[in-house]
């Protein structure tokens, strides 16, 4: 992975929710654990499995495929769509949601679905819609979870991603903890699908992270003690 790869992914997982600033959990507040695709394509999707209980001190935690980033949209604009799994602070349990940021606009997240029992895998996938460029949807198990979603300037430029993450929102505090796996992540070769495993990827990781590669389509993303201690019980 060359650096300027490095820098261009730290910085578009980083950037999604805050500016980089010199906080106690990784860069603004956030810290990553996953891959990003070395080449474009039209849609992204994975198992994703909750594998155990979070730890959600401050912010929140994710597990979640997309594509796009901060200065990825028209004219150096921020523009992604994203859909995973997200446990928050105060807040039992862990959801299904989706999010997308539309150029010159904010973050809009998307609750799916509540009260997700931890263990079991999701399938969820962005896809953009044959017939349809820079049109896009989400998907959940796979049916359709979001109405089209227009993202201009999108058609045959995004490389996907796949990750976990922390964020400790904005307090300054330490990291909270995580443990994904991630299975079966696939890559569409055109709008509307032709998928296939994903066969090359450069890792996304942090310093306080764990992220523990069976193939390149299968991974677990931990964070925090409890998480390692899960992880180094688990058989691979």
């Amino acid at each position: 992975m060359s650096p300027q790869r490095l820098i261009v992914i730290a910085f578009a997982v980083a950037a999604l929710f805050g500016a980089p600033s010199a906080l106690a959990c990784g860069v603004g507040g956030y810290s990553y654990a996953g891959i990003g695709a070395t080449s474009h394509a039209y849609g992204i999707g994975a198992s994703v499995t909750p594998v155990t209980g979070f730890n959600v001190a401050n912010g929140h935690v994710a597990g979640w495929v997309g594509v796009g980033g901060p200065g990825e949209g028209p004219g150096g604009s921020d523009e992604w769509i994203q859909a995973g799994l997200s446990g928050f602070a105060g807040v039992a349990g862990t959801s299904i949601y989706y999010e997308v940021t539309r150029a010159g606009g904010n973050p809009a997240y998307h609750q799916v679905a509540a009260s997700v029992p931890f263990g079991k895998p999701i399938r969820v996938a962005v896809l953009e819609m044959h017939s349809r460029p820079n049109w896009w949807r989400v998907w959940v198990n796979g049916s359709p979870a979001s109405a089209p979603v227009e993202l201009p300037g999108s058609h045959g430029r995004w490389s996907p991603i796949a990750t976990a993450e922390s964020w400790d929102g904005n307090t300054g505090g330490a990291c909270n903890g995580f443990l994904y796996r991630f299975d079966r992540i696939s890559v569409a070769h055109a709008p509307g699908g032709d998928w296939s495993p994903l066969r090359a990827s450069d890792p996304i990781t942090s310093s306080s992270t764990k992220l523990r590669l069976r193939t390149t389509a299968s991974f677990y993303a931990a964070e925090g003690d409890a998480a390692f201690r899960t992880l180094a019980s688990l058989s691979w």
